[in-house]
C-alpha cells in the first residue's frame, strides 16, 4: 500500500476529533428541529471543504517537472521533521508536561469569562451564538466558515496531490476525507434520521467518553502518525 494512502488515513483520523465541531453538534441537538441545523451545518462544510480540496489537489499543486521534482526531494526531510514533533506531542501529552500550561490557560480562560459575566457580555463565541438562532441559513453559513483548512486537511490534500493518482480516484479521496472530517455530525444525523429517540443519549455518552478518554486517544494519535512519518522518511531518504 503507498505511503500517502496511509498518511491520508490517519490525517483522516486526526481530523475526527474536532472540539469545535463537537460544540457546534451538542448546541444543534438542543434547538428545536435539529436535523434541519445539521444538514445546514454539513452542506455548509462539505461546500468548503471539498471545494477546497479540489482547488489544493487540482490548482495550487503545482505543475512543472522542477517544482514536482524538488517536492519529492524535501518530502522525506519533512515527513521526519512532522513526525518528530508528532513524537514530541505524544511524550507531552503522555507524561503531563503540558499541565501548567494548561491550568494557566484555563484559569485565564475562566478570568476572560468571569469578566464578561459581571459586564453582562455574552460569553459563548459568535460561531455558536449564531448556531443557537435555529436558521439552517444560518448554520449553513457557520459550517462554511468553520470548515476552512486546518493542518490535517492540507497535509492530506498535499498526499492526495503527491499520489497523483488520476483525477476521479483524486475526487474520491478528497470526498473521503471531507466525509471523515465531520463524521461526528454525520453519525448523529443519521441517528436522527432512523432512531431520534436515543440518538441525543448516545452522543452524550460520547462526550463523557472523549472527556474522560480524549487525552489518551490524542497520545496514542500522535504517536502512531509520528512513528509512520518517521519511518517512511527515513526509507524513502535510503
Amino acid at each position: 500500500m503507498s505511503s500517502d494512502l496511509v498518511d491520508i488515513f490517519l490525517l483522516s483520523l486526526v481530523a475526527m476529533f474536532n472540539p469545535t465541531l463537537l460544540a457546534a453538534v451538542t448546541i444543534m441537538m438542543l434547538i428545536p428541529n435539529p436535523k434541519r441545523l445539521m444538514l445546514g451545518y454539513l452542506l455548509g462544510a462539505y461546500t468548503t471543504s471539498i471545494t477546497c480540496g479540489c482547488v489544493i489537489v487540482f490548482v495550487l499543486g503545482g505543475s512543472s517537472s522542477e517544482t514536482s521534482s524538488a517536492k519529492h526531494t524535501i518530502s522525506p526531510a519533512e515527513d521526519i521533521i512532522v513526525g518528530l514533533l508528532s513524537l514530541a506531542l505524544a511524550w507531552v501529552l503522555r507524561t503531563g508536561r503540558d499541565q501548567p500550561f494548561q491550568e494557566r490557560r484555563g484559569a485565564k480562560k475562566e478570568a476572560k469569562l468571569a469578566a464578561k459575566r459581571a459586564a453582562g457580555k455574552p460569553t459563548e463565541s459568535l460561531p455558536l451564538r449564531m448556531l443557537g438562532k435555529g436558521d439552517p441559513k444560518v448554520t449553513f453559513l457557520v459550517g462554511a466558515v468553520l470548515s476552512f483548512p486546518g493542518a490535517s486537511f492540507l497535509a492530506a490534500m498535499d498526499h492526495i496531490h503527491k499520489l497523483d493518482a488520476g483525477t476521479a480516484a483524486s475526487v474520491l479521496l478528497i470526498l473521503y476525507f471531507c466525509i471523515m472530517q465531520q463524521i461526528i455530525l454525520e453519525l448523529p444525523l443519521l441517528g436522527y434520521v432512523f432512531s431520534p429517540d436515543s440518538t441525543k443519549a448516545r452522543v452524550e455518552r460520547f462526550k463523557a467518553w472523549m472527556a474522560r478518554r480524549g487525552r489518551t486517544v490524542a497520545t496514542i494519535g500522535a504517536g502512531v502518525i509520528g512513528l509512520w512519518l518517521v519511518i517512511s522518511g527515513v526509507i524513502a531518504l535510503v
